[in-house]
């Protein structure tokens, strides 16, 4: 077991079991043994890769396309420029350089960085450094003016409540022990008021998943745009109103038993975008995939562009970059975009309310 897990085990046999949130809190955020505060998990070194790590592209679609949103509102000066979960700061990288012609947009600009990870602000800071960063630890720090904000593979990593539909009720699934090993186990069956509408849509034995700080950001950041302008994106994995376990680990690009090595494993689950939407008091758009989106925004015409300059390897390795970002086998279908504008405001360009 690893250290951390000795540490988790103590807990559940002076406590009793921890909920799937609060087990991927300690394994996540844990301050000497946490997986995001002791490590930097990006690229292949790491244990994944994020669409900013695979191509250029992917941080200029979304770059442009919160640049033309400001322009839609008025380019309102200042205005904040924002990134939760920035893991190498390559993508705020990506935007700024895809902004630069931009008349008026980095001036207004002020760049906040939403990062609870010490490992990764010194990373960020260094991708950055032509630029004056403001990193905060929590959403509801960031200042009230215009909010412009992307949000990518950041919420699937907060942490997740799960519940299993009894014919009485909802049983939580927890982590406790057995014969000293960390195991899964379930609650006696009890009605949960935050799940009273899903009752009458599931089965018994069916799965849902709950997000408590998911709902809680998504309604601070509607709240910002419906108060002050601005636009978010938030793109990741998920769906919808979905069912099922989703609730899953990573490590060195594979998966495994998210009980395995607790400290040493990404843990993550799917973005249920319907509660972020319901959430947040603003302009929610339609959700769109990833590939859609990015083909929208124009990926495969700068895909073709900067191919003319490439040749051999580099040339393939960029073909099969571009056909990850947005091919419905790869992540163009897995990922999906949601944007929160203010009511009345355009909705971001690729999206559609």
């Amino acid at each position: 077991m690893t250290p951390l897990g000795q540490i988790i085990a103590a807990q559940i046999a002076r406590t009793g079991p921890l909920s799937i949130a609060e087990y991927m809190a300690l394994c996540l955020l844990h301050p000497e043994h946490g997986y995001y505060t002791t490590r930097d998990p990006l690229g292949a070194a790491g244990d994944f890769v994020t669409a900013p790590e695979i191509s250029q592209m992917f941080g200029e679609m979304v770059g442009l396309c919160l640049a033309q949103s400001w322009l839609d509102q008025g380019g309102p000066t200042p205005f904040t420029l924002a990134e939760l979960g920035p893991g190498r700061g390559t993508l705020m990288a990506d935007i700024l350089r895809a902004t630069a012609r931009v008349p008026g947009f980095h001036d207004a600009a002020q760049l906040h960085l939403v990062e609870a990870s010490p490992t990764l602000r010194t990373v960020q800071k260094s991708a950055l450094d032509r630029w004056a960063v403001h990193w905060h630890d929590r959403v509801d720090t960031l200042p009230a003016r215009p909010l412009f904000l992307v949000a990518n593979e950041f919420f699937d990593a907060l942490p997740i409540r799960q519940f299993i539909r009894d014919d009485g009720g909802w049983r939580e699934r927890v982590v406790g022990l057995q014969d000293d090993a960390l195991c899964f186990g379930l609650t006696q069956p009890s009605r949960i008021a935050t799940l009273e509408d899903r009752f009458a849509r599931t089965q018994p034995g069916d799965l849902v998943e709950t997000c408590g700080p998911a709902q809680t950001i998504a309604q601070d950041l509607g709240q910002r745009i419906a108060d002050h302008g601005g636009a978010a994106l938030i793109i990741d994995y998920g769906d919808a109103d979905r069912t099922g376990d989703t609730f899953q680990a990573v490590q060195g690009h594979k998966k495994t038993d998210p009980l395995a090595a607790p400290g040493l494993a990404d843990l993550t689950a799917h973005v249920d975008f319907a509660a972020l939407a319901r959430a947040a008091p603003c302009a929610a758009t339609q959700l769109a995939t990833q590939g859609v989106f990015l083909e929208r925004l124009g990926i495969t015409p700068r895909a073709q562009a900067l191919a003319a300059r490439l040749t051999g390897d580099a040339l393939n390795t960029h073909v099969a970059a571009h056909r990850r970002l947005t091919h419905p086998s790869e992540m163009g279908t897995l990922f999906k975009v949601l944007g929160f504008v203010a009511e009345g405001a355009a909705p971001p360009p690729g999206l559609e309310l």
